[in-house]
């Protein structure tokens, strides 16, 4: 615990000394303008993180994400561009081929016990040779306006200020709701609460950074959609990953798989599961970070599989499996896109921007196997 402890202190003070490197070297970095494209860049790499969250818990990875994001981002463009198909339909359709492509890797990894890494290995390889085909190695535009303005509108289109206030107290509303109710049932069941002014004051600090985050996003030109495709996302997978029976056998696979079959745990659904829920969300992925980009190219999803799972574990995530919260996915994420973000405001070369996330993911790791031994001492 005292470990865990320190990790969080340990990467709150990285966040911090981010934000204060960047705004030292680049005071733009704290406009109103650059926050909320920074938060846009943070609901692209959050919501695969979210979705890497989902096949890190039973123990597996996937490093076929980022040139599925690719692909799936590609097959919508070219169906809308080239080929006419309202932009709907073309959605749904690149959604539904990345639920069952990943619901067949799923079903290799438990019913043919082929190792993740290597059936998603593979998977990187030919996703990524597909999206090359599907463009045809060119550039083809998402722009605003047409059929296309459903698949561009993602992450180009903004709530107006009042809108973003409501949404702001409905969501305080909700927590608040959420949490008096939770604490009677723990209290019903005779379970330990925590103390009132604690829990009071941890919902007051939440709903101000909600409130400061509307007020600098209307600063500019209003909440992003994409941040508020984030909060549904990430609401969602709380929900199953933290009260369904689903969830619970997510973390029961990943802390000891022998002990979740003797428990009657339907390892092979869940983990197909899993996957499944993993194909939408990275199919997700590749409209909003082709959306943002404002085209498809090969280079669309390149290594966003690294930045998802550097995100997942420095979030407090185990490569092991049976660890791993929503809230810590996205607090690593914000890292994450933060030095992203301000590297790109300081004209960084590629080289040294590769560097700094190669560094970040070897950092996250050494300090998850740290919370790990001391786990187990």
């Amino acid at each position: 615990m005292q470990d865990t402890h320190t990790r969080e202190w340990f990467m709150l003070g990285a966040l911090v000394a981010i934000w204060a490197f960047f705004a030292w070297q680049e005071p733009v970095f704290l406009s109103a303008r650059n926050l909320s494209l920074l938060s846009i860049e943070l609901a692209v790499t959050a919501t695969l993180a979210l979705g890497m969250l989902l096949v890190l818990l039973p123990g597996h990875i996937d490093l076929s994400a980022g040139s599925g994001v690719g692909l799936t981002g590609a097959i919508a463009a070219v169906l809308i561009t080239w080929h006419g198909v309202p932009a709907p339909v073309a959605l749904l359709l690149a959604t539904l081929a990345a639920l069952v492509v990943w619901a067949l890797m799923g079903a290799l990894v438990v019913v043919e016990r082929v190792p993740a890494f290597i059936i998603t290995l593979g998977g990187l390889l030919v996703f990524r040779g597909l999206h090359w085909l599907v463009i045809n190695n060119s550039t083809v535009p998402v722009v605003a306006g047409g059929s296309q303005n459903t698949y561009s509108m993602l992450t180009t289109s903004f709530l107006p200020p009042l809108a973003g206030y409501v949404l702001a107290a409905a969501v305080v509303a909700a927590m608040w709701l959420v949490s008096q109710r939770r604490r009677a049932a723990r209290a019903k069941l005779g379970l330990p609460v925590a103390d009132r002014e604690r829990h009071v004051i941890g919902l007051i600090i939440a709903a101000q950074a909600i409130g400061l985050v509307v007020i600098i996003a209307n600063d500019y030109r209003g909440l992003p959609l994409a941040l508020v495709i984030l909060a549904t996302v990430a609401l969602l997978v709380h929900m199953v990953t933290m009260h369904t029976p689903f969830g619970r056998y997510l973390y029961a696979i990943g802390g000891n798989e022998e002990a979740a079959v003797v428990s009657g745990v339907p390892v092979r659904n869940t983990v197909i599961g899993a996957f499944a829920l993993m194909g939408g969300i990275v199919a997700l992925t590749g409209f909003m970070q082709t959306a943002y980009s404002g085209a498809t190219t090969t280079t669309i999803g390149s290594l966003m599989e690294l930045d998802a799972v550097a995100a997942c574990v420095i979030g407090g995530t185990s490569l092991r499996g049976g660890r791993g919260s929503v809230a810590g996915v996205l607090f690593g994420a914000l890292i994450m896109a933060s030095l992203l973000n301000g590297m790109t405001l300081m004209a960084v070369s590629p080289e040294i921007k590769y560097i700094a996330r190669g560094g970040v993911l070897a950092l996250a790791v050494w300090l998850d196997l740290r919370v790990a031994r001391g786990r187990s001492s």
